[in-house]
């Protein structure tokens, strides 16, 4: 008779033992189902994290300029960046703030421009902005978008005093009287540094800082147009290498800063990636624990089966067979386990994945928030060398999406037939080097 009809029969002939395996197949298919799809929702998970929160990398050197800066906007390492050009200006049609509060003197007249104006091509990426220290109160910020419009954003304190709101016209003039700039207010931020105590130029104030994109700050200025510093969005902390030497190539080596934010990005992505390698150990620890299970039942029902290869064995069938019998037995069993655990995978894979990336960001959410005090100062230095610890930005990700794939479902099928060989071959072995004699005697 035909290995394969005698499984089918055995198999129909032992009902219960046949639906003991089954169960077992089903709960080690659908852990290693669960595991493979948590490690792929995780790795979908880290991907969306790194272009949502990345590490930002703040680059600055003396005479730096926007072409320099241009020049290390790589593709396929730089998400988005942003260089930061500091001008003065002097404003036409409205007060600035002074440091004795209105009409107390000191302000622009005598100063070379009573207001500090950045030129910035992605607002977002400043680090006060993208840290949360600073925060738009009111329309939007500067974006690359922005590159040959004339628009402003303007601290708080500024608009109060001036009445100007989002839609208003801003103008300004270059400190030696040359040029002028004509811009529409777009934002209002609101900036937490308090006022100084002590009088200090207009320029220094808080409230007299305002952002324009980068042609109109050019158009300001009257000096070289040297960049402040630059910030770049990288994926993660491992390229920061690479954006550092095509920085020295591009800009020398010589008083180059380079600091490195990557605590958003620890907060954040880390944690992400600590499920997809507990994802991993679940994978190898089931796929070891099934191995070991199935053998210990295989080996029991080979045993117990010994009179059976017996008579086999002495009617002349070959070895071979009765071991391939016993693995068609077992693969039989896994292809209909296969089909509940992805059943089981498709009707609550999406609640798994769930509870385990949404508890680790709640939980990178409350140290945030406890930490954010204490990085708000630290966020807005862009010079040194090393590694700042700044406050994670305020980014929503996109909430896990757990489906069940073909070659998720190829995997976990790979790893049980897998098994299967393992479970059957390894004790069937040790029973069919005996004679057939002994095994009939051994029945008996």
């Amino acid at each position: 008779m035909n290995f394969v009809k005698r499984a089918g029969l055995s198999l129909s002939g032992r009902r219960s033992r046949t639906a003991a395996l089954l169960g077992v197949f089903v709960v080690i298919c659908a852990l290693l189902l669960g595991g493979f799809l948590l490690r792929g929702a995780a790795a979908r998970q880290e991907a969306d994290a790194q272009r949502a929160v990345g590490v930002d990398v703040t680059v600055g050197r003396k005479g730096l300029t926007a072409d320099l800066a241009d020049r290390l906007d790589v593709p396929g390492l730089v998400h988005r960046y942003t260089a930061e050009l500091p001008v003065r200006a002097v404003p036409r049609g409205f007060t600035p703030l002074t440091s004795g509060g209105p009409g107390a003197g000191g302000g622009g007249r005598r100063e070379r421009g009573a207001l500090e104006v950045h030129g910035v091509r992605d607002l977002g990426l400043l680090l006060p902005f993208s840290y949360g220290s600073t925060r738009i109160t009111s329309g939007r910020g500067i974006g690359p978008g922005d590159a040959g419009a004339h628009v402003a954003v303007i601290e708080r304190r500024l608009a109060e005093r001036n009445g100007l709101a989002v839609g208003d016209t801003l103008r300004l003039r270059s400190t030696d009287g040359r040029r002028s700039a004509v811009s529409r207010i777009v934002g209002v931020f609101r900036d937490p540094t308090r006022d100084p105590a002590r009088p200090m130029p207009s320029h220094m104030l808080p409230g007299n800082l305002l952002y324009v994109p980068m042609a109109t700050a050019r158009r300001l200025g009257t000096g070289p147009a040297r960049v402040d510093r630059a910030v770049y969005r990288i994926g993660s902390p491992d390229r920061a290498e690479r954006l550092h030497a095509e920085a020295a190539r591009v800009l020398g080596g010589g008083g180059l800063r380079f600091t490195v934010n990557d605590k958003a990005y620890r907060d954040q992505v880390r944690p992400i990636q600590r499920v997809g390698a507990f994802a991993d150990l679940v994978v190898h620890v089931i796929a070891l624990a099934g191995a070991l299970i199935l053998s210990l039942l295989v080996t029991l029902q080979v045993r117990e089966r010994r009179g059976e290869l017996g008579v086999l064995l002495a009617l002349g069938e070959k070895k071979w067979k009765l071991l391939g019998q016993h693995v068609v037995e077992v693969a039989a069993v896994a292809l209909p386990a296969l089909a509940l655990a992805a059943l089981a995978g498709a009707l609550g894979g999406q609640r798994v994945g769930d509870a385990f990336l949404d508890h680790h960001g709640d939980r990178d959410t409350d140290s945030r928030s406890s930490s954010s005090s204490s990085s708000s100062s630290s966020s807005g230095s862009g010079s040194g060398s090393g590694t700042v610890a700044a406050g994670a930005p305020d980014t929503p990700l996109a909430p896990p999406t757990v489906r069940v794939g073909p070659a998720d479902l190829g995997r976990v099928a790979g790893i049980a037939l897998g098994i299967s060989l393992i479970a059957t071959v390894v004790p069937g072995i040790g029973v069919l080097r005996l004679h057939p004699s002994s095994l009939l005697l051994d029945a008996a």
